[in-house]
Parts: C-alpha cells; structure tokens; sequence
C-alpha cells in the first residue's frame, strides 16, 4: 500500500521520518522554551553536574517526544497534526513565560470558559509576534514540505523502529541520572506540566474524561429539611443579606492587613467606628475561580472538595429550599455552576454611563441594578428573606488598569497594559493596588446601601449586613516573580460588616437563620443574631 502525497512530487522531497525528527528537535528545543529557562534558573543545574542534568533532561523530553510522535505522525495526517502540536506549544509557551502560568486540568478549564471581556484583555502585541513565530512561519513551512511517498510496511517498521529507539535512549539517560533527575522532579512539580505538547494533550485528554463521567452523576440533594427557624412577622422584617464575592485580592495588599499603603481608607473609617470586623488569616479554596467558588458554596471543607467526585447541590440551593429569595449578580465569568437553579443576573449586556464601556461593567454597576433586580423576585419568598451574591470583577489581571476608574488611580505610575512584561514591577504593584483602593470603595458603598434607610429598596431595619471574600491570587493573575511579588498568595481579605459596636462573639454565638441536618451543610452555617445580623462561617 501507498499514502498519496499532499503535494505534487518534487525533486527534493522529505521523507515522513526524516520530517518526524525535524518537528520532534523543534518542539522539544524551540517549542519548550519556557521549561528549559526554568530548568536553567535552579539550583540544582548549576555547575558540571548540574549541567550534565540539564543536557540529560533534554535527551529524555526529547526521546519522549520522538516516541510520541513516532506512533501518532503518520503521512495521510502529519501536516495537520505537526500545526497542532505547533498551535499548542506556541500558545503554552506565550502564557507560561507571560503569566508564569503551567498547563494543566484547571488552566484548561479556565481557558474554556473565558469569555469575551477576558480574552479581549489577553490581546496584545507581544501574543501576535508569539503566534507569527511559534505558529505562521514554522507553519508554513511545514504545510508547503513535499513528502516522500514511501511503503506502509517500511514506513512501519522505519517509524516503530525509532520509536523503540527513543524509548530506549530515553529510559538509559533517565536511568544513568535518575538521582538527580528524581530529587529534581520531586521537589519542582510544576516543571512536568511546561513539557510541551505533551501538557497540554493530557490535560486536554484528562478533561475531556473527568466532564463526562459527571455530567452522568446525579445532582445530590444537601439540607431537604431546610426550614427558617423563626419567619418574619411582616415583610419590613424580612431580612436582606449581601454576600461580596472578590476575585483575585491579595490580603497583604490590603490596608487593613498591616499593608503600608492605605488602600481601604473607606474600610479603615468603619472598623474604626466599630462597624466593620476583619479577618486576618483566611486562605482561599484555590488560585481560580473555577476552584474558589463551588469550593466556597460547598458543604465540604477545602482537603475533602479536592477529593471529592460527586455532584452536590450549594449553599445557594439550601437557602431557596427553606423559602428565601436568593439572587446571584455576576459581574465576572459565572458563577460555575453554584447559581444554576436559583435567579441569576449577567452584568455584561448592561450599558451604564459612567460605569460600563465596550461590554465591561466596573463592579459599582451592581449597586446600580440591585433595587430593580430585588424587586423583580418572588414577592413571598423576599416577604420570608432575600440574600444576594455580587459577584465581583475585583482587580482581575492581566488588565489591572481596566479594575478602577480615573478617580481611583492614586497610586503612579501604573502599567497600562495587559502584556504585563513590558511593564516595571513597580508599575504594576500601582496599578493592582489602585484595584484594591476601588474594591475599598465599593464594599463601602455596599455597607452603605444596607445601612441607610431607602437604599437597596429597604428600610435600616430590614438590611442585615455584607460579607466579603474573595479568591487565592496564584502567579495566573500576574503576581508572580516577574510582577515584583514572592509567588502565590492564597490569604485573602474577609470581612464583615456590624450595624452596632456589639463584639463579634455576639454575632457567632447568635441562633441560626436557617435550621438544617448540620451533618448534611457540614462547615457552613448561616447565622444571624436577633438584632439581625449576618456572618458567613
């Protein structure tokens, strides 16, 4: 048997094999650019020796991606692969040396489902040369290569034979070094998901797998004997509880952490009042949203969400389930699922003067809809309670100078791009900050709308209190090395507003809100005290 050509026959042409060992030297050197810098930037490959465990690293990726390549390239599909594997190792390479990011499951999921707002952010010019030289030049060289057309049997037996070979050269090195190359995976895990294509294909492949077995588990019921303890007497009893949702605040940047700049001056006046609480030592679920949210809405602790494979229902379901009117208003990517069953609104299709521009909402926009989307609830359920959610946009990256408005820049001179390299670190530390100092703003007019009288569509009596967390700022958000900041920071402001100076043990040693199996919520627990009061546990 014969595989025709893709091109007419020419005089020079390759044969499959010999194109195969062309591709497998550019992915493994040019295409794994940012796995060989980490690697080079170690300690442990420092000297003679670690030198020997430098070169010794590349023989194996490159060994590895040989046998990979050897069973999967074939002629009647090598070119559209070989510009996939080049599409992929590209875009990898762009967002790991950008963003000090790896690709793995949950960087997949975040990708799919970006959305426009976001992926408009992650434009830049520094992403276009990436493409034109990762992509477009190698692609097209590629594409225009004639090959050789060369028997089934021997292309076989030519391709399996390289393969085992790679396998071979690969397992000997690894061998011959598998002290230094052991010691130097254990104790630098991320540098097995920055081998490119390989990351991304098993990530892609792990995904794929993990979505459809649940998508066939059944959603599983949490709290079914929810009731409220003690229902309002009258509807101006009824409470209504805001919870704030941050993304991607860092509690050392927080003025009320001990942080040298003042950026909560708003915050800073309330809890000098004695109307606000702070938590100084909350971590969030994890360095994404995808992660943070569903994790923070679950009856599961952090270690056992991790673990867990089932499908259950939220925080948001019990509190519907009792009787109360819950709202959940997005001013991010979603809410992941957490929201799916109770009323939900997008700030995205909103065009509000002075807050929203080219489909971007500054989270105040939220403030702004709150009156109306509360009155369009279930007038017997917010006759029981209402509790909303507000969903931040917070100081999302890499567009830190997209997060607060003029008025808020107090912090100069600030990084106007999103291509977060070509800014001084100190630029961008302005920049996040003037983020937080606007976040500062809003959770204050927030307190504001539930503390005076005619705000948010309620009396004083009826408007209990906001809570505010928000999600671990990991180096996906630009707080890596290269943003002037140590690495991940996964302590996150949480606070909680008080309508008296009363202690907080007061609030905590209150009675519950909603009555519930506690085995089936787990650590959650809703709490209000008689003078109506909120926390979230």
């Amino acid at each position: 048997m014969v595989y025709p050509m893709i091109f007419s026959p020419a005089a020079k042409s390759w044969h499959p094999t010999h194109l195969l060992l062309l591709l497998t030297a550019w992915l493994g050197t040019v295409g794994n650019l940012p796995l060989w810098i980490a690697i080079w930037r170690l300690p442990e490959t420092q000297g003679l020796r670690g030198a020997a465990t430098f070169l010794g690293f590349l023989v194996v990726v490159l060994g590895v991606l040989a046998l990979f390549l050897s069973l999967v390239l074939w002629p009647r599909w090598l070119k559209p692969l070989g510009v996939l594997f080049l599409i992929m190792s590209a875009a990898s390479s762009y967002f790991m040396l950008t963003y000090g990011v790896v690709i793995d499951t949950s960087m997949l999921i975040n990708a799919a489902q970006t959305d426009v707002r976001e992926v408009r952010d992650l434009l830049s010019w520094s992403m276009l040369a990436s493409v034109l030289l990762g992509v477009v030049l190698p692609g097209y060289w590629w594409w225009r290569q004639p090959v050789r057309k060369v028997r089934l049997k021997s292309l076989m037996g030519r391709q399996l034979g390289l393969a085992m070979a790679a396998l071979l050269l690969a397992t000997l090195v690894f061998w011959l070094a598998f002290q230094d190359m052991a010691s130097l995976m254990r104790n630098h895990k991320p540098l097995r998901y920055m081998i490119n294509p390989l990351n991304g294909l098993y990530a892609s492949a792990h995904l794929v797998v993990g979505q459809a077995a649940q998508a066939t588990k059944p959603l599983l019921p949490l709290g079914e004997d929810a009731q409220l303890r003690k229902p309002p007497a009258t509807e101006q009893e009824a409470p209504l509880i805001i919870l704030v949702l941050g993304e991607t605040a860092r509690a050392a940047n927080f003025g009320l952490s001990g942080y040298a700049r003042d950026t909560t001056p708003a915050l800073r006046q309330l809890q000098t009042q004695g109307q606000l609480v702070y938590f100084q030592d909350v971590s969030s679920c994890g360095t994404s949203t995808q992660a943070s949210v569903p994790c923070m809405f679950s009856h599961l602790g952090k270690a056992q969400h991790d673990r867990n494979k089932e499908r259950y229902e939220s925080l948001l379901d019990v509190l519907h389930r009792a009787g109360l009117a819950v709202l959940w208003i997005d001013n991010q990517s979603g809410c992941k699922g957490v929201c799916d069953r109770v009323p939900q609104v997008s700030t995205q299709a909103l065009q509000v003067p002075g807050l929203c521009k080219e489909g971007e909402c500054l989270d105040e926009v939220m403030l702004k809809v709150l009156p109306q989307q509360l009155a369009a609830l279930d007038p017997v359920r917010r006759a029981r309670g209402t509790v909303v959610v507000m969903h931040q946009m917070g100081s999302h990256g890499p567009a830190y100078h997209k997060r607060s408005p003029q008025a808020f820049k107090k912090f100069t001179p600030g990084c106007t791009s999103s291509a977060l390299q070509t800014c001084p670190a100190e630029h961008i530390v302005n920049t996040y900050d003037n983020s937080i100092l606007y976040t500062d703003h809003f959770l204050a007019s927030t307190v504001g709308c539930v503390s005076m009288p005619g705000n948010c569509g309620r009396t004083a009596s009826q408007c209990v209190s906001a809570s505010m967390a928000a999600r671990c700022s990991g180096s996906c958000s630009g707080s890596g090395p290269r943003t002037g900041w140590p690495g991940p920071s996964c302590e996150i402001p949480t606070l909680k507003p008080m309508r008296s100076s009363h202690s907080l043990m007061s609030s905590l040693s209150s009675e519950p809100l909603v009555m519930t199996d506690r085995s089936a919520l787990g650590n959650l627990a809703l709490m209000a005290s008689a003078r109506g009061r909120m926390v979230l546990m």
